[in-house]
C-alpha cells in the first residue's frame, strides 16, 4: 500500500510540476512582451493614466532577477538592448 501510495502522489507532483511549468512559459511570454512594450514607449506620447500604468509595469519588469526578464525576452523572442 505504502509503494502504492508514494506511485500515486509522484504521478500528482509530476502532474502539477507540469502545470506550473506550462503556466511559467506562459507568464514569460507576458513578461516579456511587456517589457519590449515598456522599452519602445515614450511616456510622454500617452495619456496621463496610460502613463501611469505604464510607469507601474515599467518598474515592475525593473524589479526582476536579471535572469527572469533575459527568459522572459527570450519568450518572445526579443533582443534584449543595452540597460534591458
Amino acid at each position: 500500500m505504502s509503494d502504492n501510495m508514494n506511485k500515486q502522489e509522484v504521478a500528482m507532483l509530476r502532474e502539477e510540476l507540469e502545470m506550473l511549468m506550462v503556466e511559467r512559459g506562459s507568464l514569460l511570454n507576458v513578461v516579456g512582451a511587456a517589457a519590449v512594450l515598456v522599452a519602445n514607449t515614450n511616456a510622454r506620447d500617452l495619456p496621463p493614466a496610460a502613463a501611469e500604468a505604464a510607469d507601474l509595469l515599467s518598474r515592475f519588469v525593473n524589479d526582476l532577477p536579471e535572469e527572469t526578464l533575459k527568459d522572459a525576452l527570450e519568450a518572445v523572442h526579443a533582443l534584449a538592448a543595452p540597460g534591458v
